[in-house]
């Protein structure tokens, strides 16, 4: 589709209401700010639907009309903070468009950027990792984007907004807590999708899977200064009134304050406050307020899912493909690092569980800094979570192998810390610097046999590594053993794993091997006894 008319417009609004409909408590589930009273999908599907039940009943011929109308009807329906900002999306979008018949790529561009302009204005106090980043990123994009064709401007927004909403956890610390992203961002991107799946003529592909966490414990995470504020406040405004001289007086005794219109005389007012009548007065002098609605936090909150639906749940962290896929069998939570892992990142793996204790097997002892953080706002929260040393994901496998879910949960821990300690953890890797080890110097290229963290064999880069695995097994089990576990890295030689077959077989036939492919990018081979 290389221009946008009305029948695009109908169909797109028809397809919002249909994703959001799809899409409305997974949204309602993330919703934590401004107040974690699980509503934003709800509140953007009713304004959604108001909008196209106005596009419905008004005859319309061109784009300008049609998202004229759209705008219109989404304001008078406008349901919460979200609703109001999506109404004004929907204004910037319609005049744009006012007076054309079509709209191009280039309308788009000018039509995202006026609808980040009124949405913007429509907040009393802007916050960074709101709806508003997501759409600002979608604006920004369409603005740089090289091409004028309509499918490539919506393309490209889709996707910054799709990038932009991923990133609202690192942007808000109440959404990182929560290990979630912002709600009405999520809906924005639901919004944008479709409209890309309505000129592209491709499907609508599946908003990425996002952590979601109930609010029962987070109902004190609201803006600032906003927590004494039990009521929101909404309803229509007919007349002129002077829209700054209304947030002021709605600051005075609220916050969350929005006064916006459609550009003919019809305003929404919105508000969080305790003295609903005051709100209202103010609504009265300014003009004629109508459709008054005033909805409870507590309310909302005690109507929302409990928080956890299960009693416990292990979380492994480990890297390497086929290691990731291993621990999933095994029924744990896997989580890949990669080369950056952040506080949010682990609490959002963590809170997503839905579990009310959860034990912790980190495969690396690198992400210690960031995975105690995780575990101290979680615990925080209401969470009960315990980490169990294991520095290798050997370890984790031998910890993971004793968990019994029937057992006490403290009794299971114990086990579980018992398994990991008593399996020594070793690794073949190679050198990437020069360095003093206790066996002495190694350079880059050399192959490193380790036990327990520390240098025990060094081998030149073109040294066997089946004879090198063998040898450091050997050291391993001289004090013991029945098991030897083995992990495959991703540059593993092929054939290494029926190496160390053959001579356990002829040097320690009492001892049993168990190889897999890991994956892992930083050992050849990951090797544990137990």
């Amino acid at each position: 589709m290389q221009a946008l008319d009305a029948v695009a417009v109908r169909q797109w609004a028809d397809a919002c209401v249909r994703s959001l409909d799809a899409n409305r408590e997974d949204i309602d589930r993330i919703n934590v700010f401004p107040v974690p009273d699980g509503d934003t999908g709800t509140n953007l599907l009713q304004t959604m639907r108001s909008a196209l039940d106005a596009l419905l009943r008004t005859p319309v011929d061109t784009v300008g009309a049609a998202l004229g109308a759209l705008a219109r009807g989404a304001l008078a329906g406008a349901r919460g903070n979200s609703g109001v900002i999506l109404s004004q999306v929907l204004r910037g979008l319609a005049e744009a468009a006012q007076g054309a018949s079509t709209a191009s790529g280039a309308s788009l561009r000018r039509a995202l950027w006026r609808a980040d302009e009124l949405a913007t204005a429509a907040v009393s106090e802007p916050v960074a990792g709101t709806v508003l980043s997501v759409l600002r990123a979608a604006a920004e994009a369409a603005r740089d984007c090289t091409s004028d064709d309509l499918d490539e401007v919506v393309t490209v927004a889709a996707k910054a907004g799709a990038e932009a909403l991923a990133n609202t956890p690192r942007q808000l610390a109440v959404l990182a807590k929560a290990g979630v992203v912002d709600a009405g961002g999520r809906g924005l991107v639901v919004l944008l999708d479709t409209l890309a799946a309505v000129i592209t003529g491709r499907e609508v592909e599946e908003v990425p899977a996002v952590v979601t966490v109930p609010r029962d414990a987070l109902t004190t995470a609201r803006e600032a200064g906003s927590s004494e504020y039990e009521y929101e406040v909404m309803y229509l405004l007919d007349g002129t009134p002077d829209a700054e001289a209304l947030k002021d007086e709605l600051t005075a005794v609220g916050d969350c304050v929005s006064v916006v219109g459609d550009g003919a005389g019809l305003w929404t007012v919105h508000v969080h406050c305790n003295d609903i009548g005051a709100a209202v007065e103010a609504g009265v002098r300014a003009g004629r307020p109508h459709r008054i609605t005033v909805a409870r936090f507590a309310d909302q909150i005690a109507a929302q899912a409990p928080r956890f639906v299960r009693d416990r749940a292990i979380v492994v962290l480990v890297e390497g493909e086929g290691a990731v896929e291993l621990f999933r069998s095994e029924g744990a939570a896997v989580f890949e690092p990669g080369d950056e892992v952040t506080a949010a990142d682990l609490l959002a793996v963590v809170v997503s569980t839905r579990a009310r204790q959860v034990t912790v097997l980190p495969g690396d002892p690198k992400w210690r800094e960031p995975l105690d953080d995780a575990v101290t706002q979680a615990v925080a929260a209401g969470q009960d979570v315990v980490v169990v040393p294991t520095f290798s994901p050997v370890q984790a496998l031998a910890a993971l192998a004793v968990h019994s879910p029937s057992r006490r949960a403290g009794d299971d821990v114990v086990a579980m810390a018992e398994a990991a300690a008593a399996t020594r953890r070793g690794e073949v890797a190679v050198s990437d610097r020069e360095a003093i080890t206790w066996v002495g110097r190694c350079r880059p290229g050399d192959l490193l046999g380790m036990v327990d963290g520390e240098v025990v064999v060094i081998e030149p880069g073109d040294a066997d590594v089946g004879a090198l695995a063998c040898r450091l097994v050997d050291r391993m089990l001289a004090s013991g053993g029945e098991l030897v576990t083995v992990l495959l890295g991703r540059a593993a030689p092929d054939g290494v794993e029926r190496v160390l077959e053959d001579h356990l077989r002829v040097v320690h036939p009492e001892v049993e091997l168990a190889a897999y492919r890991g994956g892992q990018r930083d050992a050849l081979l990951t090797v544990g006894v137990e």
